[in-house]
């Protein structure tokens, strides 16, 4: 996808291209992803590399080696739970689910040449990994969950539930990601603690939308994650 011509945006798709297969055939190789997860992470990688450069790399990376550890993180009590992921890895609606608003967010950086959708886009990024791990660690950490919306103990993995390990880990996770995000020189400095706040946040819409409409069965775990992912985007920008 050449956003603007010159040899300089040409050397970025050709780039963005190598990356990408890289990227998927290592991916798939070691389970991350399904087949399809891998097709569909490929489109995702190669959006965000050719419209924001390595840095968007760098911060997609980080949120794909949490997500990556993390689900192997007690793996055998969130098997006893009936919540572990399958061993094929994501598949291509978790993939676009996660990772679609932060390519739509950089591809439209590319075209109006904004800084705060960088912004939305790490903060969607953050807020994709900050929302993977908390679950991953909550599983792996405890057996109980409080529903946000009623502070009820429920079992760990039920949607909506939050676990005093998962949230610390998550907005850790997020901070990760932004850092990354910092030091790759995708986004200065100061949009460290936009991106950060607007992850956080974005999970705990993330956990309302699980106990209000996911646990109802009016959406289900994929469309809670993209429109999570796109609050955070959202708050980012109205932040920035």
């Amino acid at each position: 996808m050449t956003l603007c011509l010159g040899g300089e945006s040409t050397a970025r798709v050709w780039s963005a291209a190598i990356v990408t297969l890289a990227f998927a055939v290592l991916a798939r190789a070691i389970r991350g992803v399904s087949t399809s997860g891998a097709i569909a992470g490929a489109v995702i990688c190669f959006l965000l590399y050719s419209s924001a450069g390595p840095g968007a790399f760098a911060a997609l990376i980080s949120v794909f080696v949490l997500a990556w550890i993390t689900t192997r993180i007690g793996y055998q009590q969130k098997q006893a739970l009936g919540t572990a992921e399958k061993r094929k890895g994501r598949t291509a609606a978790q993939v676009l689910a996660n990772l679609s608003a932060a390519a739509l967010c950089a591809v439209l950086s590319a075209l109006w040449h904004r800084t705060a959708f960088l912004l939305a886009a790490v903060a969607a990024l953050a807020e994709a990994a900050a929302d993977t791990v908390s679950s991953e660690i909550g599983q792996a950490c405890s057996r109980q969950a409080r529903l946000i919306t009623t502070w009820e103990v429920v079992p760990a993995g039920t949607d909506g539930g939050i676990t005093f390990a998962g949230t610390g880990a998550g907005a850790l996770a997020a901070a990760g990601v932004a850092a990354v995000s910092v030091f790759s020189r995708l986004i200065p400095w100061s949009g460290f603690l936009v991106v950060w706040l607007a992850a956080v946040v974005g999970t705990l819409i993330d956990s309302l939308l699980g106990a209000l409409l996911e646990r109802k069965h009016v959406l289900n775990n994929e469309a809670v994650n993209f429109l999570s992912t796109l609050c955070a985007a959202m708050i980012a920008l109205v932040l920035a």
